[in-house]
């Protein structure tokens, strides 16, 4: 049950709180998140839940999946400090609810992380897809401005690979013969918001 698209999310209404499991996490994403698929892990799963009779909370609406990023991502923000760097994911919200969700959710995730351990956060927006990083600015991060956005691919199935697999590296022509379509080479926009001191 959610509400009508174009309607403000009221906070009264919803309850954001950890996924109990990753592969919840990861079912949501694979239906609801342009990239069809998510890391193994997770630092951080939170989700968003409609208050249908409190205490109690209705269906999954949406999720936001928290983990370390590379070392090299992390230290291109942080420094010597890159094991402190955490980086969002995977953002998802399920059609239907509100224009907002998507800072409401994120704003809220960024309050249950543990900014001592995790004083640096990450993310990027996906040019590609038209987005401009909207809801990043919404939760007061600081854009970086553009950056390569790697050698991506669609499978068949719609999901987007790397061609990392492990400590292997598949060669392009392998990618091909699998069925995976390469995708444009346009940038992401990347975000950061350091912790306050």
């Amino acid at each position: 049950m959610t509400r009508p698209a174009g309607d403000c999310i009221r906070s009264a209404d919803w309850s954001i709180q950890s996924v109990p499991t990753h592969g919840e996490t990861v079912r949501f994403i694979r239906t609801h998140h342009y990239a069809r698929g998510a890391p193994n892990t997770s630092t951080y799963r939170h989700g968003m839940y409609r208050i249908e009779f409190p205490p109690l909370v209705g269906d999954l609406a949406g999720v936001a999946l928290w983990i370390p990023p590379t070392r090299a991502a992390g230290e291109s923000i942080a420094g010597a400090e890159w094991q402190g760097v955490l980086c969002l994911s995977r953002l998802a919200i399920a059609p239907g609810v509100a224009t907002n969700a998507a800072s409401f959710l994120l704003g809220r995730s960024m309050r249950l992380i543990d900014r001592d351990r995790w004083p640096w956060l990450l993310t990027y927006a996906d040019t590609a897809l038209g987005h401009t990083g909207a809801i990043y600015k919404a939760t007061n991060w600081t854009c970086l401005g553009p950056v390569n956005a790697g050698d991506t691919w669609t499978a068949p199935d719609g999901s987007q690979r790397g061609r990392k697999r492990g400590g292997h590296t598949l060669l392009a022509a392998d990618m091909l013969a699998a069925g995976y379509k390469r995708n444009a080479a346009l940038p992401k926009i990347k975000f950061v918001h350091k912790a306050a001191a």
